[in-house]
């Protein structure tokens, strides 16, 4: 089902919403920001991942600064309008440390063995 950003419920996050980026071949999470109506329409607009920076105050395109920029080829938003999925074309690491996903850090779960 299609829908547009109005349907997007920004007011029970003060405005913004959390934003999941996943890579469009791999499907890895690469990271986790917020988007305000203003950066997801630019984001639709331009094909671009905009997002609301809460430590800066102000709207920010991805790669802006690093060149690292992520190519949104679908806007998911789920059942309850209050979140959204970028599925994205990366070109460079997503996160600032240089890392390819900000998810490289992982917490032990008791009994649990992952292999790395």
């Amino acid at each position: 089902m299609r829908t547009g950003v109005d349907s997007i419920d920004f007011e029970k996050g003060g405005g913004l919403v959390p934003v999941v980026v996943q890579d469009a071949s791999t499907k890895e999470v690469l990271t986790l920001a917020y988007a305000s109506r203003e950066s997801l329409e630019l984001t639709r607009k331009t094909g671009n991942s905009w997002f609301w920076s809460r430590s800066r105050n102000r709207l920010w395109m991805k790669g802006e600064e690093s060149g690292n920029t992520q190519r949104v080829t679908r806007i998911m938003v789920d059942c309850d309008s209050d979140a959204v999925v970028y599925v994205a074309e990366p070109s460079g690491p997503a996160c600032h440390t240089g890392e390819r996903t900000c998810f490289h850090n992982e917490v032990e779960v008791a009994g649990v063995s992952t292999p790395r």
